[in-house]
This record gives C-alpha cells, sequence and structure tokens, in this order.
C-alpha cells in the first residue's frame, strides 16, 4: 500500500456523481509502478462550485486534474490557456498547473484515435458514420477529422437536436464543413458505404446490456471489413460490437480509449513515458474482462 504523507504530490478527477469513476484504478496502478510519490484522488465538485474548488486547488497546489461531467464546458473561463482541439470541441477533460495559471485540453481525442492509429488504413478513403450527437461524438468527430477522414456523417433521432448540434460548430467552419448531418432513417443507406460506424449513444450500457443502437438487420448492412467502434466499455462486449463481429466486422471498444486519454493526461502531468500496459490491465482486472 502506498504511502501517502504530506510530501506526497496531488492529482485528482472533479465531477458530479466522480464516485464510478475508473480513473483512479488505472492512474494509481501507474503513479505505483513508476514508484512516484503522487496520489490520483477523485473530488466530487458539485455543479455551481467549480470556481471555488479551482481556488481550493490552487490553495493545496494541487498539480493536475482530470473532469468530468457537468464541468467540462463550465471548466473553459476559468484557464488561462486551452488547446485548440478542445476549443474546436467546446469541452476540456484534463487541466494542468502552468507558471501563468491552469491549461486545458481535451485527451478523449487522442484517446479515441489512437487504436484506430494500429490499424492500417487511408484515412483519406474512410468513410465514417457517427451514432448519436451528444457530447461524446464531439471528441470524436474531431479525432476523425484529425486522422484525414474528408467527411463524417452524423446519424441521431432527434431532428431538432441535430439541427443544434451542427449549429454548434459555427465557432469552427473548417470543421462544420465536414460535418454531414443525418435523420436515423438514412443509416441503412450510408451503412453499405460505411468503413468505420462509431456508436457514441449510451444505448447498451448497463442496465440495459442487451439493447444496441442498431439491430442485426441493419448491422447486415454494413462492410463486412468495416471497423465497428463502441465508446462503451463495459459490458465487454456490448451487444452492438457481438454484431459487428457476427458481420465480419473489426471491433474496437471503448476499454481502449480510457486508457489512451488517460496516458496521455499523465504524461502531462508526469512528463515521463507512461506504462501503457499497467493502466490496461488494472482496469481489465477491476472490471473482470
Amino acid at each position: 500500500m502506498q504511502l501517502i504523507t504530506g510530501k506526497t504530490k496531488l492529482l485528482g478527477i472533479i465531477g458530479d456523481p466522480v464516485e464510478h469513476s475508473l480513473s483512479p484504478v488505472m492512474h494509481n496502478a501507474a503513479i505505483a509502478n513508476l514508484g512516484l510519490d503522487y496520489v490520483y484522488i477523485p473530488f466530487p465538485v458539485k455543479q455551481g462550485d467549480l470556481a471555488r474548488a479551482i481556488a481550493g486547488f490552487s490553495a493545496v497546489d494541487l498539480l493536475g486534474f482530470s473532469i468530468t461531467i457537468p464541468h467540462k464546458q463550465d471548466i473553459i473561463p476559468l484557464l488561462t490557456e486551452v488547446s485548440d482541439d478542445a476549443v474546436k470541441i467546446g469541452a476540456v477533460n484534463t487541466v494542468w498547473r502552468t507558471e501563468t495559471g491552469w491549461k486545458g485540453k481535451n485527451t478523449d481525442v487522442a484517446g479515441f484515435v489512437a487504436p484506430l492509429k494500429t490499424i492500417p488504413r487511408d484515412w483519406s478513403g474512410v468513410n465514417p458514420v457517427v451514432l448519436g450527437n451528444g457530447g461524446a461524438a464531439r471528441a470524436v468527430i474531431v479525432g476523425l477529422i484529425n486522422l484525414g477522414c474528408p467527411e463524417v456523417h452524423v446519424v441521431g433521432r432527434n431532428p431538432d437536436k441535430l439541427a443544434r448540434f451542427y449549429q454548434s460548430w459555427q465557432h469552427a467552419p473548417s470543421i462544420a464543413a465536414q460535418i454531414k448531418i443525418h435523420n436515423w432513417d438514412n443509416l441503412s443507406s450510408l451503412l453499405p458505404a460505411t468503413d468505420l460506424l462509431v456508436n457514441s449513444t449510451p444505448v447498451g450500457m448497463s442496465p440495459k446490456i442487451d439493447a444496441s443502437p442498431i439491430d442485426a438487420s441493419l448491422m447486415g448492412k454494413l462492410k463486412k471489413n468495416a471497423i465497428a467502434y463502441d465508446l462503451i466499455y463495459t459490458p465487454n462486449p456490448t451487444q452492438f460490437l457481438k454484431l459487428a463481429k457476427d458481420r465480419g466486422a473489426i471491433a474496437i471498444d471503448g476499454l481502449e480509449m480510457l486508457v489512451q486519454q488517460g496516458v496521455e493526461a499523465l504524461e502531462i502531468w508526469l512528463d515521463r513515458p507512461i506504462p501503457v500496459e499497467i493502466m490496461r490491465n488494472s482496469l481489465k482486472e477491476y472490471l473482470g474482462i
């Protein structure tokens, strides 16, 4: 067991709720493996208390922290510098202290693309479809465009939400020009030409683990050599990925995105190579997968 003293350097994660976060599991496993006197702590911070919490973090010399719901957008005005990707997405999930104040970025982009980079593809010729138009889809879109995809097709069920989602990208016109919005009814005509199908919806999470955003009949329209990527990491695999594997697709689950976005955050905070395998295995052991 790690001995925590007055010399131990502090890292953490804020959110509401934050009790369910798996970040402390993987980050503290990596820290222990590196033999560093750091500890990563979950801090429950309610909406409306964010500014006070950040002031408190400065007072106790916290070095950096992760951010989850509901603070990913609200944190931005409290930062002195924000990365380009985070500005495009409109959300920050990683913050660290600098000499001039707090700086933030969104490591979900790197986390999302990391497993895709291991698959040989000419991304300039890939035709991706993203299911869902919530916050999770935003990092996916920026990641796909950064990879070189010429267009990203976004499919949603609610026309009003889809319209607002598209409008929310007008501050980044170069990205807005590459986003194509579709109603759910268009999915059957999109799938035969789809090289990468991403589920950014919560459909398939506990307790409805037998659910999938698309059924077997619709999945049957997907290219057999396509990539199916589910941002959900438990259950593992999801019903969505089971159907994709039955179709012959390459399946990627959300666990690797979770690990890789955490790896980039730790690299920022610790300024050294991070034991990726330790982080990955700590989560697998914790989740029993």
